[in-house]
């Protein structure tokens, strides 16, 4: 477990990381071309990643970082390094140059595979959410807990997708399958941009249910970790528990994923 000390340098980068961002918000114009779009968000990933590099620094020496890319191209943990900080640096960055609400800063440290302590900064609402292996997960120093409700007509389910759909029929028609599945056992249904923040919304009680068809898993770890640590059931849509390799996640308060999956035609 880290100390508290480590703890609040984390906390405090991670929110000096995301406020750099909130001046320019709105105010730069939106990018009209695949060339503007692309420069912008690599601008924003240095940016974003050299703010979060220099504080941390200090406290973790030697402790190597790995991009979100570099991350998916290994899909076995012994392959990478005993600790390492995996960091999505803006999750829904497409939002923000979008000039949309929900994007936020992502960091996870991975300790022998495992999420061993995960942040994510919304700059917007100044809520961070954290968690730490065993220890609870928050957001700022208020604890999590998933929702507690029994009817699904009060229920918002969110869905998510992985990118490449045009070029996979399956998958595609995989994730239309999923999304049919919501819209017909929930409320409310609903896709609010970044991963991380919505896994964290479960553990907040504020979504109740998040699917995704296809394997995200760089996308998902920061928010797996604070949802597990505020007492979600973490699924995959076969309704295994989930694990490393899975190719899919269902993520919800405790029982609703497992009676979700039962309610459906094919697990009958």
């Amino acid at each position: 477990m880290l100390p508290a000390s480590d703890t609040a340098t984390i906390h405090a980068a991670m929110r000096a990381a995301g406020d750099l961002f909130l001046p320019d918000f709105r105010r730069l114009p939106v990018p009209q071309t695949m060339d503007e779009l692309q420069a912008r968000l690599a601008s924003i990933e240095a940016r974003c990643l050299a703010a979060l590099q220099e504080p941390l620094a200090a406290a973790f020496p030697s402790t190597p970082w790995l991009a979100a890319d570099e991350f998916a191209l290994s899909a076995d943990p012994t392959n990478l390094p005993a600790e390492y900080w995996l960091c999505d640096a803006m999750d829904g960055a497409i939002q923000y140059v979008q000039q949309l609400p929900g994007w936020t800063i992502n960091l996870v440290l991975m300790q022998q595979g495992e999420p061993a302590f995960a942040a994510i900064y919304d700059p917007l609402a100044q809520e961070l959410f954290w968690a730490q292996a065993g220890a609870g997960a928050f957001v700022n120093e208020t604890p999590l807990r998933p929702s507690t409700k029994q009817e699904p007509g009060t229920m918002v389910a969110v869905f998510e997708h992985t990118h490449g759909l045009d070029k996979d029929i399956r998958l595609r028609q995989q994730v239309g399958q999923s999304l049919e599945q919501l819209l017909g056992s929930y409320g409310v249904v609903r896709n609010y941009g970044p991963h991380g923040l919505q896994l964290a919304y479960v553990g907040a009680g504020r979504l109740d249910v998040f699917l995704q068809v296809g394997r995200d898993l760089e996308n998902w770890l920061p928010g797996l970790l604070i949802a597990q640590e505020a007492g979600a059931d973490l699924l995959t849509a076969k309704g295994h528990p989930w694990h490393w390799a899975a190719d899919s996640l269902l993520v919800s308060a405790p029982g609703l994923g497992a009676s979700f999956l039962q309610s459906q035609p094919a697990a009958q």
